[in-house]
């Protein structure tokens, strides 16, 4: 027998429909890409009715959003009472869950999606990227608070130049070097601009 869990209105959900519409997505996403695939095709794809579908999704672009995070691992943010401390840890896990052929692959794929569908980027931005960048702003607003950074440190910022890099270095940058001496080195330069202490 399925297990089964209760959506917001009431409704039982089966698990094991879940994982096939999001099994369907990825499957599709692979051998049509994002513009050919439709909800049609994902719930004949999984076995499933639309309207199974429906109860869960508004859109294409959750349903894709939801199926590519489930390939990702989510990373926790630490609180160790430093901002080396911290980020020690984030770029160690980090490191651990990305640089791997399927993180890389997953990272890939939502780059392409998200560049060429609108749509898309902005379900997966308000769905997942905005929550891990409002976590890791809390590390940046902790060291504001113990003067380890500037007072006006743009986070934003920083948090789009880390990022950034390291989009850049799993894709696109052929070199030998691991990903996370990559991004120490990254943060070790970006910390001399926005640091009060030196760090050695």
């Amino acid at each position: 027998m399925n297990k089964q869990i209760h959506s917001i209105s009431g409704r039982p959900r089966s698990t094991h429909a879940d994982q096939a519409i999001l099994q369907a997505t990825l499957d599709l996403l692979a051998e049509v890409g994002y513009q050919s695939m439709s909800i049609e095709a994902i719930a004949s794809r999984a076995g499933v009715g639309k309207t199974t579908i429906y109860r869960r999704y508004t859109s294409k672009e959750e349903i894709v959003a939801d199926a590519i995070e489930s390939l990702r691992e989510d990373i926790s943010i630490p609180d160790t009472g430093s901002f080396w401390g911290d980020m020690d840890i984030l770029i160690e896990n980090a490191a651990k869950k990305i640089d791997s052929p399927l993180g890389r692959q997953t990272l890939a794929l939502i780059i392409s999606t998200a560049s060429s569908n609108p749509q898309f980027a902005q379900v997966y931005w308000k769905r997942y990227i905005q929550l891990r960048r409002e976590a890791f702003a809390k590390v940046l607003e902790r060291a504001k608070f113990r003067g380890e950074i500037h007072l006006d440190a743009d986070i934003d910022l920083i948090i789009d130049l880390v990022s950034g890099s390291l989009y850049y270095a799993l894709i696109f940058k052929p070199t030998t070097e691991p990903v996370e001496a990559y991004m120490r080195r990254t943060m070790n330069i970006l910390f001399q601009g926005i640091g009060k202490r030196s760090l050695s």
